[in-house]
């Protein structure tokens, strides 16, 4: 069937992401979507902002079980979904992720099933291209920023180093947020658009 999709761009810089109305009805119609074929992960960046704007939610993320823990990032693997393969330790059936928008890490802000394909779209190209460079400029940003932390003799993979990674990233993430890169700027901070698509259900709509 045929159907108007809305989404919504949101320039917020390094923490930017895109709304989409249909996640809360997927059409997978499995009660997790694409949280059950991704396990996030949390680098420097997500963690100087959670720092800065909910600083429990990183004693939250290293308390959970199932973590994959390397020197400057941490991964929350899926967990057994009963017999319907995996799901993300932060979605629920009844209210799908738990963490705000903002809180979680670039993948889960940026992604947008296949299905919708919003990036074929001819108007919507130029959010195509600050998608893409917000995505190489965050993965430049986040192995300077391990980079430097290792040099200093910091790890996550040390717990008793950890308080001294946390203080040491933060001024380095408020240095870095005084010059953002250009691409930023020319963007509105809020731009809906509605396209439409055929929507199919079950296994056959595109993860």
């Amino acid at each position: 069937m045929q159907k108007d999709v809305t989404l919504t761009f949101h320039n917020q810089g390094l923490r930017s992401y895109i709304w989409v109305d249909l996640c809360p009805d997927c059409p997978r119609q499995d009660d997790k979507g694409c949280c059950g074929y991704y396990s996030p992960v949390f680098y420097p960046l997500d963690f100087a902002y959670f720092l800065v704007h909910q600083p429990e939610l990183v004693d939250y993320i290293l308390s959970l079980p199932r973590l994959t823990v390397l020197d400057a990032s941490v991964t929350v693997n899926s967990f057994i979904d009963d017999n319907s393969g995996y799901r993300c330790q932060f979605h629920t059936r009844d209210q799908g992720c738990l963490l705000p928008v903002e809180m979680r890490e670039s993948v889960c802000r940026h992604f947008v099933c296949p299905g919708i394909g919003w990036w074929e779209e001819e108007s919507l190209q130029s959010w195509r291209e600050f998608f893409e460079q917000l995505s190489e400029y965050e993965i430049s940003l986040n192995q300077e920023l391990a980079g430097i932390l290792k040099e200093s003799g910091l790890t996550l993979r040390e717990p008793q180093l950890r308080p001294k990674f946390f203080e040491t990233l933060l001024p380095l993430y408020q240095q870095r947020l005084q010059c953002l890169p250009e691409f930023c700027s020319g963007f509105p901070p809020v731009e809906e658009v509605v396209i439409r698509r055929e929507i199919v259900f079950g296994h056959n709509w595109l993860l």
